[in-house]
């Protein structure tokens, strides 16, 4: 049985501060809560404490609201937040909360681990509604640029080169609100030619409000001009891309590839010791990625503990639950 009690934190800077100085990832950040709170989720933050009130880790829900007689999921994306010794406690009083504060159908967790702890027990399985994809490729920023250099393909190291040499090409971080709607335009070029679905203009414009300095967005400047952007999520150790686009120009001059090794080099120059490119596909995008490393990265995956008896319901018979999670997961 648990001795894990838990606590809502409703202190921003408390939170934060817990999830910064424990290596928590930047989709645990408050921010990014309240960007999910605007847009159709509720959100809760709870420590989960133990018998001598030390606070040994936390997780910031996302509730979403389903259709009777499924009532909720409650989703913890990239966390918990805690030690593979402290996380399957602390995960099975979240399940048990989940359950009587919500009437959750499953809690929904995307972790952001590579191997699942191994206390964590036969109550979660994993789950095929996912919203993060697990194949992604993560940098290790405490390499040397050599080193990083020496692991990409032999083209992605000229393209680097040649793109950055470019007359009239500057890399620089977005600032205004007017060099973002530029990069917000360059994003719907992007989606209309590779053929995915956005969320409404608000949801970035909130991400960059709420976020802050946890979500810097840089581009690639031609003629004073941004003809390509990346746009990262960032904790004290991991960087996080969450979205980034090229128009016609910017593919001409492959200037994207001179862009990703700007921001490479500037997490590592800002202490950062992990970069994740969030996601593979097999697409043209990943194979993009794909020539920035000789290696790929599985995180676990998604995993659910179930809470409800129409969880069956849930993840096989009704096609409401992918109609979901095809929502949620726009870029």
């Amino acid at each position: 049985m648990s001795m894990i009690s838990l606590q809502t934190c409703e202190d921003r800077e408390e939170w934060d501060d817990y999830v910064l100085e424990n290596d928590g990832h930047p989709l645990q950040l408050w921010g990014w809560g309240e960007v999910k709170a605007a847009h159709g989720w509720r959100v809760e933050r709870v420590f989960g404490v133990d018998m001598d009130q030390q606070i040994i880790g936390g997780a910031q829900l996302l509730i979403r609201k389903l259709p009777w007689p499924l009532k909720a999921l409650v989703y913890i994306p990239r966390g918990p937040v805690a030690t593979s010794e402290d996380a399957p406690d602390l995960l099975e009083a979240l399940g048990s909360y989940a359950r009587s504060r919500y009437g959750a159908v499953a809690l929904s967790i995307e972790p952001d681990w590579e191997e699942l702890p191994p206390l964590l027990g036969k109550n979660w399985r994993p789950a095929e509604n996912t919203i993060l994809i697990p194949r992604t490729l993560i940098l290790d920023l405490t390499k040397s640029e050599d080193e990083l250099l020496a692991a990409m393909a032999k083209k992605t190291r000229q393209y680097i080169r040649k793109s950055g040499a470019e007359q009239g090409v500057t890399i620089r971080q977005v600032k205004s609100r007017e060099e973002l709607e530029q990069c917000m335009e360059i994003y719907h070029e992007t989606a209309a030619r590779a053929g995915f679905a956005l969320h409404g203009d608000k949801y970035y414009y909130d991400i960059f409000d709420q976020l802050g300095e946890a979500s810097p967005v840089f581009a690639a400047f031609y003629d004073g001009q941004p003809v390509a952007f990346l746009w990262l999520a960032i904790s004290a150790e991991t960087a996080f891309e969450l979205y980034g686009g090229v128009n016609d120009k910017g593919q001409e001059l492959r200037v994207n590839y001179a862009l990703k090794w700007h921001v490479i080099r500037k997490m590592q120059e800002w202490g950062l010791t992990r970069y994740d490119m969030n996601g593979l596909l097999n697409d043209g995008v990943s194979t993009f990625k794909q020539g920035f490393a000789d290696h790929e990265d599985r995180l676990v995956g998604t995993y659910d503990r179930a809470l409800s008896p129409l969880y069956g319901i849930w993840t096989t018979v009704l096609p409401l639950g992918k109609k979901i999670i095809r929502t949620l997961k726009r870029r």
